[in-house]
């Protein structure tokens, strides 16, 4: 994506399921449990540059030792900067005393991170902020085991005011109006209230000391989750580890967002990729599970591990951006459905070029593009084999080798056009500094374009549009082609998202002001008049009977039609060649990408009802001029 934002997070979760000693038995470390928690990290590294975190707890400590140990960060290599903290008195160790890392009952009693429950988080800031307190997990703190709570996630809550003003009509008074600190305050509100119930069952049978264990048996986790999961509107992964030792992985009713587990004998672990568990823990595609829709999984302190519905699953809505473009390429599914977004948008290619493979250069940008990128150039070869079959066949039937032979080199020209030369975030600055800064960010390769030839660039999305009209347009037309297409492999984005990609305002969508401008061009401007006076209308009406109303603002138009308007709008002034951007349609996603049909930014069909909600809100503040987050 040239255009980068701030997205989905990233969780791993990994529960050791044999004493410690068993690890330093067969793997030779105390430490096994730590060290495949950096992997399972350091392979998400994708889903989070801005803050990292990593929680422990330690099952069966004598009271008066320190059972729960955290570290977060929010400096430059954070994941880094944790584990080296957390490393730090390993390392003293080994310089001083090494025999006592061979020791896992010395190490368990005696230093921190050496339990069997982990939770790590990564972390894009999408707004608020990029503060150590923002940082996952976060902890309740409670001196009984049974209410401690460690909580972190990949989530984004869209009613947090109703959630919000339920805590406070239970009586609670929360430090903070976030999704965060509402959703942790929640679960444990219930968490509260079911230790409350078991130790009033229990107390005339047991001591205050006894008690406790009956609690730690006894702990309806999958209760405790349906009761503080039943209002929740959003795409979520919450992961939590609760302070005795059970620990579970929930996931919203429409599987919005990822997440996915393994377990044998030695271990139950959960990431937000599946090729993340694969790589660290070396096992096969059939042996990683994706969590079901609306189930949590539930590992008990005893090791027991459950898959347990918690709220309804309704229609499945994973998120197809993660497809497109947020996690990892290397996950088998992920691989093939970007080749097809690829090759499926290849014939619009071949129209824009007037079918002249002869004369055009084909490219990427940015890395992330790549896959996609083979994928066309797979649809180019087979457009190329078709012609050159009729081109054999034309020859009769006794042809020359060297007229065969030159016809069998006929190939598409791919090349490496552009470098990413310059180390530069356009993310990390402020919306009004990002224009600075994207006009340095690509170099080009040069001697490779020649002035006859179209240029065609596959990119996986374009979403505001800044880097292609601020420095992407404007470096490749030095290499004076006669025509740029720039190709993304996604539709047009239209509208917000609200569940963890930060992607909030209508006036940030390129395909949106290409819209406004048409409606201004064709004298249809009343259309948005109308549509806001039909949102505030609703403005009052619950989330639930709310109407997704922009959709009226694209009607008129077909999508060729906004893609040429795009293109208008992204060519810089002084372009020598002819610009042409292309989009994906949104059959050919669906065809790509069958099993992730979550497509809201691009249809505005949103999975729940405080989507609706969102961008309602949104494009009233476009109209306002209110330059505020929907959310």
């Amino acid at each position: 994506m040239s255009d980068s934002i701030k997205h989905e997070c990233g969780v791993a979760m990994l529960r050791l399921l044999k004493p410690l000693a068993y690890y330093q038995d067969k793997y030779g470390s105390s430490l096994y449990g730590l060290n495949k928690m950096y992997l399972l990290m350091e392979k998400q590294h994708n889903r989070g540059q801005d803050g990292v975190g990593l929680a422990n707890i330690k099952l069966n400590v004598d009271p008066g030792k320190r059972y729960i140990s955290r570290k977060r960060s929010v400096v430059t290599n954070p994941i880094q900067d944790v584990f080296k903290q957390v490393n730090k008195r390993f390392v003293e160790l080994e310089e001083n005393d090494p025999e006592k890392l061979k020791d896992p009952q010395w190490m368990k009693e005696n230093m921190p991170f050496t339990g069997e429950l982990f939770l790590g988080h990564l972390r894009y800031g999408t707004f608020g902020g990029n503060t150590i307190e923002q940082c996952h997990p976060f902890l309740r703190q409670s001196n009984w085991k049974t209410r401690n709570l460690v909580l972190a996630g990949n989530f984004n809550m869209t009613n947090v005011d109703e959630l919000f003003q339920q805590l406070v009509d239970l009586g609670q008074h929360p430090k903070k109006k976030s999704d965060t600190v509402t959703i942790l305050e929640k679960i444990g509100h219930f968490l509260d209230e079911a230790n409350d119930e078991i130790y009033y069952k229990h107390k005339d049978k047991f001591s205050k000391k006894e008690i406790t264990q009956v609690i730690e048996d006894e702990l309806d986790v999958q209760d405790i989750l349906t009761q503080s999961a039943k209002y929740w509107d959003g795409g979520y992964v919450m992961c939590g580890l609760m302070g005795h030792g059970d620990a579970f992985a929930l996931r919203d009713p429409n599987a919005i967002r990822p997440a996915y587990y393994y377990k044998d004998d030695e271990v139950v672990v959960v990431a937000s990729e599946r090729s993340v568990i694969q790589t660290s823990f070396d096992v096969n595609i059939e042996d990683v599970k994706e969590i079901k829709a609306g189930h949590a999984l539930i590992i008990k302190k005893d090791g027991r591990v459950e898959e347990k519905q918690v709220r309804e699953p309704l229609e499945r809505k994973s998120c197809s951006f993660e497809r497109i473009y947020f996690s990892r390429g290397n996950d088998a599914g992920i691989y093939k459905e970007r080749l097809e977004l690829g090759r499926r948008i290849f014939p619009k290619v071949l129209e824009s070029i007037d079918n002249d493979v002869k004369n055009t250069v084909f490219s990427y940008i940015p890395n992330t593009a790549e896959v996609s990128y083979f994928g066309l150039l797979k649809g180019c070869h087979a457009y190329l084999n078709k012609v050159k079959t009729k081109k054999i066949q034309a020859l009769g039937n006794n042809p020359c080798n060297d007229e065969i032979a030159k016809i069998m080199e006929i190939s598409p020209r791919a090349e490496k056009i552009a470098i990413k030369d310059a180390k530069l975030r356009t993310f990390i600055a402020s919306d009004d500094s990002r224009d600075d800064l994207v006009a340095h960010i690509y170099d080009i390769t040069y001697g490779a374009v020649r002035p006859t030839d179209n240029l065609v660039m596959i990119d996986d999305s374009i979403v505001r549009g800044t880097t292609l009209k601020q420095s992407i347009i404007r470096i490749l037309d030095r290499l004076n082609p006669k025509k740029i297409i720039i190709v993304s492999s996604a539709p047009q984005i239209r509208y917000p998202d609200c569940y963890g990609i930060d992607m909030a305002k209508m006036g940030d969508f390129i395909a949106f002001n290409a819209a406004v401008q048409l409606l201004k061009d064709t004298k249809q401007e009343h259309i948005l008049t109308t549509v806001y006076d039909k949102c505030k209308a609703q403005a009052h009406l619950s989330k639930e009977e709310m109407v997704n109303y922009i959709q009226e603002i694209y009607k008129p138009f077909t999508a060729e039609q906004i893609s040429v308007k795009i293109s208008e709008l992204l060519t810089p002034k002084g372009t020598r060649a002819k610009v042409k951007i292309i989009y994906q349609s949104i059959s050919d996603l669906h065809a790509s990408c069958p099993d992730h049909k979550g497509d809201w930014y691009f249809t505005g069909n949103y999975p729940t009802p405080g989507g609706v909600k969102v961008v309602n809100k949104a494009f009233m503040n476009y109209i306002e001029g209110n330059n505020a987050r929907a959310y």
